[in-house]
Order: C-alpha cells, then structure tokens, then sequence
C-alpha cells in the first residue's frame, strides 16, 4: 500500500472519529428540589391527611390501653391497702396480699404491651410514610424527566445532592411543581389545607412522642 493511500485512509478514520464526537449529545444540567417538590405535591398532603388519621386511631388505642391499665391500678392499691388493713382477719389479709402480687404482674405486663404497642405502631407509620414517599419521588421524577426533555437537558440533579453551587437560571423545579399539580382535584371550600410534609421527616405522624405509662400507686415508672 503507498503512502498516498495511507494518507488517505488515516484521514477518513480520523474524520469518521471527529463526526462520531459531535454526533454526541451536548450535556446540558438542570437543577431541581425534589425536598421542595415533595412538600408542594397535592398528593403528598393527602397521604400525610391519611396517616395522620392512622396516627390518630393508634393514639386512640394507646390512650384505651393507658386507661385500663390505671383502673388497675387502682384496684391494685385498694387490694394493698387491704392487705395491710390489720381490722381484717389473717386470712383476709393474706388472701389480699396475694391478689394484689397477681395485679402487680398485670400491670407490668400490661405495661409492656403498652410500650411494644406504641413502638410497633411508630414502626408501620414511619415504613407506611416512607413506602408512600418512595412513589410519590417516582412520580415526580417521571415530570422531572418530561421538563427536562421538553427544554433539551441530558442531565438534572437534585440540589441537595452536594452541589455547592447552582445557577437559577438553570433550576427547572417551579415548572415541574407546575406539570406534577396540573391535575389537583378542587379543595371544598370550607376542606381545611393539611399541612404538608417535611422532605427530612421519617414520619408525618406518630402515635406519642413520650411512651405512656400505667399509674402503679407506689412504684416509680420505669426509665
């Protein structure tokens, strides 16, 4: 092969490779605030209405469960009372004394169904919130994607993915908080707006911030 024709074959290989570059899409970034796009979804704040009311239900129970257990209580120190009563006959006293151990190992354990109540029910509230947040980030990021497309972008980023610094120019979060509530149903009028969610919160609801305890007349509640 000459070298006339060596030429001319690297001069086509190089010319394809230079072709094949700018055939390459041109990268071009948008931002976005998936925190912010959470927390103004129509949906978000009606899955937060419906776990608030699942938080509500399992305050209720927790409070039936605390009631009950001081009832006991009750009867517990009427019981001890008598036990110690001397005007009572030994037997009396003794029967008493018995009963009142008996109530004292109901109410710790009812104690404890109160505490792996409470727990279990913070547990299925922060995996139910976090199952809903996990489609309600996909949905957004399918609007994401159809703005970024429609403005020519190869790339978004999330803003709180450690990026130090953005121009707003490039931020295209308000035109898809727009495209994701495109289809919000009509609030009634009189329908009170919930309050939206934290983006940070692992829960919008939980039964009780402090476990409860049962009134146990003569012992101090356990740390």
């Amino acid at each position: 092969m000459n070298r006339t024709l060596k030429s001319f074959i690297t001069l086509t290989a190089f010319g394809a490779a230079a072709l094949g570059l700018s055939a390459e899409p041109v990268l071009k970034i948008a931002t976005v605030d998936i925190g912010k796009l959470l927390e103004g979804y129509y949906k978000s704040e009606q899955e937060v209405t419906k776990l608030k009311a699942n938080g509500q239900k399992a305050q209720e129970e927790l409070e039936r469960m605390v009631k009950e257990g001081n009832q006991l209580g009750e009867q517990y120190k009427e019981t001890l009372d008598q036990a110690k009563n001397t005007l009572l006959t030994a037997e009396a006293r003794s029967k008493a004394d018995t009963d009142s151990a008996k109530m004292l190992d109901e109410l710790q354990r009812r104690q404890s169904e109160i505490n792996t109540y409470k727990g279990n029910s913070e547990r299925a509230l922060q995996q139910q919130w976090a199952n809903v947040r996990g489609v309600l980030i996909e949905e957004i990021g399918k609007k994401a994607t159809e703005v970024a497309k429609a403005k020519g972008v190869t790339l978004v980023v999330d803003l709180h993915s450690g990026i130090v610094y953005s121009d707003a120019a490039f931020d295209i979060t308000d035109e898809v908080m727009a495209l994701i509530n495109k289809d919000r149903p009509a609030a009634p009028p009189a329908a009170a707006t919930p309050a939206a969610p934290a983006a940070s919160a692992g829960s919008p609801a939980a039964a009780t911030s402090e476990a409860p305890t049962v009134s146990v007349p003569g012992l101090a509640p356990k740390k």
